[in-house]
């Protein structure tokens, strides 16, 4: 029998499946673009309808392609949210893309009125908006309490796998809608209080499961292989590269920056944002033989904008063809001479959290160039990179990070991961696949129906593609000060955004 695994990874812009066999490699990889659109500024939404219709084409072509498997592991974007009809499995409205700010409002009154820390890129509000403007006043969300499934895109995709049957969401994912209780210790229960002041009936939620346990049967799938691992594609990436051990942590570089660092089974103890601008969250959690969960806490900090940045380099302002040409045009100098760039084009995150700082390129004399400018934007989003591990380590002064893990479409340029081990003074090591959210989701199923026997087989599957270490002539104390004037430089550049805090 086999003991491959198939990965459904959902993620902001696309979606894919794949095959990972018992080796790590990955097999039979099938991907579709799904990029949300914007109807207007500051909104996100999505057609949840054609998500699954594409998930379902490319499931069933990387199965076609690979083979059977033992288990299916599902990974996707957070927060985004989608409610839907569980009798007919059509959803009421759009999905709401995690991005989407329209309940900035929503989330100042609930904590001015009711305490309550959310923030618009959570679940919570994004739900109370959509029964609101979908269904109607509280008296018709009461009666349709029973009728209508809540969920991440990780129920949603569990739903269309399971033929309707599984109504689910996995402690990771569901740890950043906002609606888990922050004191129910190691039981996990949804929030009833934050519930009732939103107006979201707690029977609309999905089930709370483990990220690594055998949920149900994909039963749309040939064969009806077992659903045995849901979770949030940032938790997936740290699992992926094997960051299984309390003080390994991991960064991934796409459209945003998150770094992430696994801590251990102790809970913190505030559910609410770090002094330094980090979030608790939890890794993942594991079925146990008594049915209760076994979990994994971790840590996250959050640049706001990272690739974003490579794209406005080429889009925008034309100094790049492609993304990979960065490497190319920066790597014609040696130093970006004085020239500094704060990558701050949607505020900062970790951790300022300032919403109404902007992008600023400083330190430019007559005889800078394109090269010039082009590597700052790389050596900026290292610094931000920086930014967030000193932030991590200052909110757990226990955790001393030795080695930084990095996946992402930026861990493919080699001018970039120079510049981090720099500005880090750490090396750093490259995943050997660029999206290691499919790693991550295949060991956790893996693991839930006997691929890989424990976390020791997890750390031994580690084989980065490259390692980089700082440069010993790099003066970091130095160039890490200009760099912190340079923040200062670009914050608080739009006062009424700057003054928001969630």
């Amino acid at each position: 029998m086999t003991s491959s695994i198939l990965v459904i990874d959902v993620g902001t812009s696309g979606l894919r499946a794949a095959i990972v066999r018992p080796d790590a490699s990955v097999d039979a990889p099938h991907y579709r673009s799904f990029r949300p659109t914007t109807p207007a500024p500051g909104l996100v939404e999505f057609d949840a309808t054609e998500m699954a219709r594409l998930v379902l084409e490319v499931a069933h072509l990387a199965l076609a392609q690979g083979g059977p498997v033992s288990g299916v592991g599902i990974t996707t974007q957070r927060a985004s949210t989608i409610i839907w009809d569980r009798n007919t499995g059509v959803p009421i409205g759009p999905g709401l893309g995690w991005q989407d700010l329209r309940t900035v409002i929503e989330c100042i009154m609930a904590k001015a009125e009711h305490g309550l820390a959310l923030a618009p890129n959570q679940t919570a509000t994004k739900a109370a908006w959509l029964l609101k403007n979908y269904v109607g006043d509280a008296a018709a969300i009461a009666e349709r309490a029973h009728d209508l499934c809540i969920g991440t895109v990780d129920s949603w995709i569990a739903w269309t796998l399971s033929g309707g049957a599984l109504h689910v969401t996995d402690h990771s994912n569901a740890a950043v809608t906002g609606l888990l209780d922050p004191t129910s210790g190691p039981q996990i229960t949804w929030h009833e209080r934050a519930c009732s002041v939103l107006g979201i009936p707690v029977s609309m939620l999905p089930s709370l499961v483990p990220s690594s346990g055998v949920i149900g049967m994909a039963s749309a799938l040939p064969g009806s292989p077992p659903i045995a691992a849901i979770a949030g594609d940032q938790q997936a990436s740290l699992m992926g590269q094997s960051c299984v051990r309390a003080n390994m942590a991991k960064c991934t570089f796409g459209t945003g920056g998150m770094m992430n660092l696994c801590l251990d089974d102790a809970q913190p103890a505030s559910s609410l944002r770090t002094v330094h601008g980090t979030f608790p969250i939890i890794a993942w959690s594991r079925q146990q033989k008594d049915s209760t969960p076994s979990v994994t806490w971790g840590a996250e900090a959050i640049m706001l904008s990272a690739g974003t940045n490579i794209d406005w380099l080429r889009e925008d302002m034309g100094l790049i063809s492609t993304p990979e040409e960065s490497h190319t045009i920066a790597a014609q100098c040696d130093s970006s001479e004085g020239v500094f760039y704060v990558p701050a084009l949607l505020g900062l995150g970790t951790p300022h959290w300032d919403y109404g700082a902007r992008g600023a390129l400083l330190g430019l004399t007559r005889g800078s160039n394109r090269s010039h400018v082009v590597r700052s934007v790389l050596e900026g989003i290292a610094h931000r990179g920086a930014d967030l591990l000193e932030s991590i380590e200052a909110d757990y002064p226990l955790a001393r990070v030795t080695e930084l893990r990095i996946d992402g479409g930026m861990s493919t340029n080699p001018t970039f991961v120079q510049a981090l081990a720099d500005s880090t003074g750490r090396p750093v090591s490259v995943s050997p696949v660029a999206e290691a959210t499919t790693l991550g989701a295949a060991y956790l199923a893996g693991l839930a129906v006997g691929t890989w026997s424990d976390l020791s087989d997890i750390e031994a599957l580690w084989t980065p593609k490259s390692n980089v270490e700082p440069r010993s002539h790099f003066d970091r104390a130095s160039v890490r000060g200009q760099w912190k004037e340079a923040v200062t430089r670009a914050a608080g550049w739009i006062t009424e955004l700057s003054s928001l805090d969630f």
